[in-house]
Formats: C-alpha cells, sequence, structure tokens
C-alpha cells in the first residue's frame, strides 16, 4: 500500500534549487564590486604619490573631461546587454561635429542645428536597428557599416578642422557651475548626469529595461515568452545612436571645434569602460552604474599618467587592455561558478 503521507522527492530540493539562484543573483554583483575597488585603490595610490591629487577639482575633472564618453558608454551599455555591439559611436561623433560646425559657420541659427545633429545619430541606429532585425546580419556587421558610412559622410562633408564661434555654442561650452572658488563642473557634466539616471531608471523600472535584460540572457527564450525582441532591439540601436549624436554635440562644446577625425577609437574606449564596469559582453547581466565606474577608472588612468609626467600617452591603452583581459577572465570565472 502506498504511503500518500510521504512528501514527494522534488520538494526535498527546492531550498537547494533557492539557494542557487540566490547565489547567481549575487554573482552579478562580483565584476561591478572589484570595478569600485580598482577605483578606490587607483584613486588611494594617486593620493598617495602625487601632490594635490586629492583636490577636489582634480576629481571633477575626470567627469568634465569625459562627459562625453559617459553619454556614449551608456548608450553601449543598453547595446551589449542585449548580447550586441556598436562599432558607429566613434564615427558618428566626427558627423555630429561636422555638420554641426559646417552649418553654424554657414549662419543656420543654433535652434535648428541642434536637434538636426541630434537627428543624425538617431536615424543612424534606427536604420542598423532594422537591418540587423529584418535582415538577420549581425550586429559587429551592420555598425560597421555603420562606421564606414557616418566617417566616409564626415570626411566627404570636410576633411579639415572648423572651428565653433556661434554664441550659443560657446555660451554653451563655457557654462560653468560653481561650488567654490576654483571648484565647478561644466555643462557637460550635468546632461552627462541626465542621462545616467534616465538610463538607470529605465532599466530599473520598467517593462523595456525587463525587455533588454530578458533578450540579453536569452533571445530565443524571451520570443518564446512573446516579448517583443526586434523592436525592443531595434529601439536599444536607435538609443545608442542618440547617445552618440549627443555625446557628439557634448564633444563638440568640449573642443569647440567640428572635424572628421574626432573620436576615432572612442568606440572602443566606450566597449572598454561598459566592460570593466562589468557588464558581460554576451549580455544579460550589468548596470549603469557599473559602466559609470568604468569611465571613472579609464579618467583616473588618464590624470595617474598626467601627473606622472614622464610617461607617454599610450600608457593608457597598455593599461586599459590588461584592465580588459583582467575583467574578461573574471566575467568568464563568475558565469562558470554561476552555472
Amino acid at each position: 500500500m502506498i504511503d500518500v503521507t510521504t512528501p514527494p522527492t522534488p520538494q526535498r530540493n527546492r531550498p537547494l534549487l533557492g539557494a542557487k539562484r540566490v547565489y547567481k543573483a549575487n554573482t552579478k554583483h562580483i565584476p561591478v564590486l572589484a570595478t569600485l575597488v580598482l577605483l578606490v585603490v587607483m584613486y588611494s595610490v594617486g593620493v598617495y604619490n602625487y601632490d594635490g591629487f586629492g583636490d577636489t577639482q582634480v576629481v571633477l575633472n575626470v567627469f568634465v573631461d569625459n562627459a562625453f564618453l559617459l553619454v556614449v558608454a551608456v548608450g553601449m551599455t543598453y547595446v551589449i546587454l542585449t548580447g550586441g555591439i556598436d562599432l558607429s559611436v566613434g564615427a558618428v561623433i566626427a558627423l555630429t561635429t561636422t555638420v554641426a560646425a559646417t552649418l553654424l559657420e554657414a549662419g543656420w541659427p543654433a535652434g535648428v542645428v541642434l536637434p538636426l545633429a541630434l537627428l543624425i545619430g538617431t536615424v543612424l541606429g534606427l536604420g542598423m536597428g532594422c537591418v540587423i532585425h529584418f535582415f538577420k546580419v549581425e550586429p559587429f556587421i551592420a555598425t560597421l557599416a555603420g562606421m564606414f558610412l557616418a566617417r566616409g559622410l564626415s570626411l566627404l562633408i570636410n576633411r579639415n578642422s572648423i572651428p565653433i564661434t556661434n554664441d550659443f555654442w560657446t555660451q554653451m561650452a563655457q557654462k560653468r557651475f560653481r561650488f567654490d572658488d576654483g571648484v565647478f563642473i561644466s555643462l557637460n557634466v550635468v546632461i552627462a548626469v541626465i542621462v545616467v539616471v534616465l538610463a538607470a531608471l529605465v532599466l530599473a523600472w520598467t517593462r523595456f529595461g525587463r525587455n533588454i535584460y530578458a533578450i540579453g540572457g536569452n533571445a530565443d527564450s524571451a520570443l518564446l515568452m512573446g516579448l517583443p525582441v526586434g523592436r525592443t532591439r531595434i529601439a536599444v540601436y536607435t538609443f545608442s545612436g542618440f547617445c552618440a549624436s549627443l555625446g557628439g554635440v557634448l564633444y563638440s562644446f568640449y573642443t569647440s571645434s567640428g572635424y572628421s577625425l574626432h573620436g576615432q577609437g572612442l568606440e572602443l574606449d566606450a566597449i572598454a569602460a561598459v566592460v570593466i564596469g562589468g557588464v558581460l559582453l554576451t549580455g544579460g547581466s550589468g548596470y549603469v552604474l557599473g559602466t559609470v565606474l568604468g569611465v571613472l577608472v579609464l579618467g583616473l588612468i588618464q590624470t595617474i599618467i598626467t601627473f606622472q609626467g614622464d610617461l607617454n600617452s599610450w600608457w593608457t591603452r597598455i593599461v586599459v587592455g590588461i584592465l580588459l583581459f583582467a575583467f574578461i577572465v573574471l566575467q568568464r570565472l563568475v558565469t562558470r561558478k554561476a552555472k
């Protein structure tokens, strides 16, 4: 006779399954925590070795000098979270600054040039997203084509550096928010912080953000669950294009010029910042806050090399390359343990 009061075997394993889920959730934070620890160590080393490194303005200058990169990296974060990549962002910055400088030099009002400049990357991102979704083209190839297109158009418009002397652009470039004597941030930093906050809230609290994580985790499963995979991917690349154009506008504020060679290699800096910030290259895991930390790490490397004084600027690339290897290995170790 069967004892119906005996609980089935699967019931006994449920606590273990729950513990495994908790372990997986906790491991997601390891790369971000590693980046935070690295940032603290780098800053401590800088303060210990260099006079004046601990000044408040030195820290704020990291934000001032990298605000445009932070905006671009936020858009790249969305793309990489879906398991994609966007190689066009550096070229979009060049095209945005070149078009803006050319139109302003021709006498166009800033109120018309600014939205047109922001529209450039947005339209290109929309086009790349549609190609990726409807024609099943790999993101690497589609965005590589977008990179060549944007860089080629900027070279076609003007190969020379174009100074921007428009009154509105100059005022925006010189706008400062002062906290004390010699302590300030630029308008670029304020815009970058707004973008970061909004992007983080969208990822954490909206259905669109949950869809991004689901697609990055497993696109086929997300499709079977009835999630709008195609629409979400197109929106992500459109957003990345918009961030690239906005980054181009901020870059034109920062340099007061438009140039077809602006932003060379910046797509690699953005990818590096996202990966160092703990976002998995395979998608599905990561945070905007991690990207902010990644950008700050890149900025601190440049600052330390500047304070050292006798090191070539190419040491920045060497150190970033080493950190990328380290964080990619860390990601692999974390994902293996989670499985």
